[in-house]
């Protein structure tokens, strides 16, 4: 942000519904937010939660707290009290900005016991002690310009790991610059672009619109709504030259445009990401978006952004996810053998200044995932890659080719979801005993969420719904709900056998057992 004052100081930023703001009136912004961080107490490297809807303030808000050396951990507004609780005390967080929608389902026991202060966006009918109004801020100049080395912690992104609670991925301010770069260079992305935001900042790839645009100069449109009637209208009324979205939303959208088409003129380009497009879908894209360029995309937190295809190959390899993205180094290895090669799969590895710092205050997991690979070390020695997960075919050309997950995440809606979490929540209902979720392959969402259980006394599945929709984000509501009769079976070390479940549930359920 800072690169572009003052010369584009009266070049709008950002775009609100209702409100757009200069450069100059953005920095304004994120100064007052600074100056009441640092009022209250907060230091660089404290940790500050951003909860709040997609707006011109939840931006100015991160940008307030970058300002004076803070880590940004932003919270998806999506999710529970429960879980930005979590968040906040994992975090350790000094403060927390968020709206007085969200306030009224916070109480003092989900939050930790050093939090300095809390700053709400909109009306309160009465702020209780350590709470301050944002539209009270008044400017001190107590905010003073901090500048971290390039290697220091910038933000903490939460995500669902593989088993518990969502788990902190560290990002330094090299790693968050450095994908800018990237992402600006391989979209050809300039001063004049205008990117529709509707994915949440809290994902790496919401935050890459952000932070390319700040880069070169452009605007972000933000777009709070998900519907596919109101992004459409968003992009021909705000002038939009490029937009970004996840298999989920490319579904509505097309199937939208393809009902309907409308014309776009001022779009240029569009980017997946967060999955797989149906092949339906990807081959309704061109036509509904004719003369825009198509970008497949795929990244992961710990990494960033990892691979693209340009659109010039877009025809003759619809659904690749292509090669590296500029600044990384992207490889495919077979466990105990090494490097693929054409027609072969293995798992992706990707290393370069994208990699991350690492999962916050978990040196083991962190260790287990970001580590030297033994596969290629005559490539790049003792430099440690991220491990992936994901399971990837290389082509004859080189570009790679998405075949599924290693382990059970599952993808609903845009979010990776860790199936514990929604076993932990489900069984802390006190109606299931053994729980096993898993996902299945749908249209509309990429996945749903299915849960295979054995219940306890009189099992009401009414009720546990109910305990679901309360105590979880809509998208991890379990779809279906399977009875499991008697044991789930175990394996010889006594955990519950997952593959052998959820391959018999998904059997009984096809059968309409």
């Amino acid at each position: 942000m800072a690169d572009n004052l003052p010369a584009k100081a009266d070049k709008t930023a950002l775009i609100d519904a209702k409100q757009r703001v200069s450069y100059a009136e953005m920095s304004a912004e994120a100064d007052l937010v600074a100056d009441y961080l640092t009022g209250i107490g907060v230091k660089a490297g404290d940790r500050i939660i951003v909860h709040l809807r997609k707006s011109i303030q939840e931006a100015t808000a991160m940008f307030g707290a970058a300002k004076i050396g803070a880590v940004v951990v932003n919270v998806n507004t999506q999710w529970t009290a429960e879980q930005l609780g979590y968040v906040a005390s994992d975090a350790g967080a000094a403060a927390l900005i968020t709206n007085a929608a969200a306030l009224k389902n916070l109480t003092a026991d989900k939050m930790p016991d050093g939090l300095l202060g809390v700053l709400v966006e909109g009306k309160v009918a009465a702020l209780a002690d350590g709470q301050q109004s944002w539209s009270a801020l008044t400017p001190t100049g107590a905010g003073q310009e901090h500048h971290p080395a390039a290697d220091a912690l910038a933000m903490i992104i939460y995500t669902s790991g593989s088993t518990g609670m969502p788990k902190g991925v560290m990002l330094s301010h090299s790693n968050i610059r450095t994908g800018a770069m990237s992402v600006t260079e391989y979209l050809g992305l300039g001063e004049d672009d205008r990117l529709l935001s509707v994915l949440p900042y809290s994902f790496d790839a919401g935050l890459n619109q952000l932070t390319t645009m700040m880069l070169v100069g452009g605007s972000v449109v933000h777009q709070p709504v998900v519907m596919p009637t109101e992004v459409v209208k968003a992009i021909v009324q705000n002038g939009v030259t490029g937009f970004a979205g996840v298999p989920p939303l490319w579904n509505q959208v097309v199937r939208l445009l393809d009902k309907a088409p409308t014309e776009l003129p001022t779009l240029r380009l569009i980017t997946n990401t967060g999955g797989k497009i149906p092949p339906d879908i990807l081959e309704k894209m061109p036509r509904v978006f004719p003369g825009v360029e198509i970008f497949l995309m795929y990244g992961l937190t710990e990494a960033f952004r990892s691979t693209f295809l340009p659109p010039s190959r877009f025809a003759a390899k619809m659904g690749s996810i292509g090669q590296a993205v500029p600044y990384a180094q992207v490889y495919i290895i077979q466990h105990g053998k090494g490097v693929a090669g054409p027609g072969e799969q293995g798992e992706l590895v990707h290393a370069g200044p994208l990699v991350s710092m690492g999962y916050w205050q978990k040196p083991d997991l962190s260790a287990d995932k970001i580590k030297p690979c033994p596969e290629l070390a005559d490539i790049l020695g003792d430099a440690p890659v991220v491990y992936s997960g994901d399971l990837v075919r290389v082509d004859e050309d080189g570009d790679l080719w998405f075949v599924g997950r290693v382990d059970d995440m599952i993808k609903t809606s845009g979010f990776r979801l860790s199936p514990t979490e929604v076993e932990d929540l489900v069984s802390r209902s006190g109606m299931a005993a053994d729980v096993v979720a898993y996902g299945v392959d749908d249209d509309d969402l990429g996945q749903v969420v299915h849960v295979a259980l054995t219940g306890i006394g009189d099992f009401d599945q009414a009720a546990l719904m109910a305990h679901c929709r309360k105590t979880m984000p809509h998208y991890m509501v379990p779809r279906v709900v399977y009875l499991w009769p008697g044991a789930m079976p175990r394996t010889a070390s006594g955990k519950l056998d997952r593959p052998a479940i959820i391959a018999e549930s998904k059997a009984q359920l096809q059968s309409g057992a």
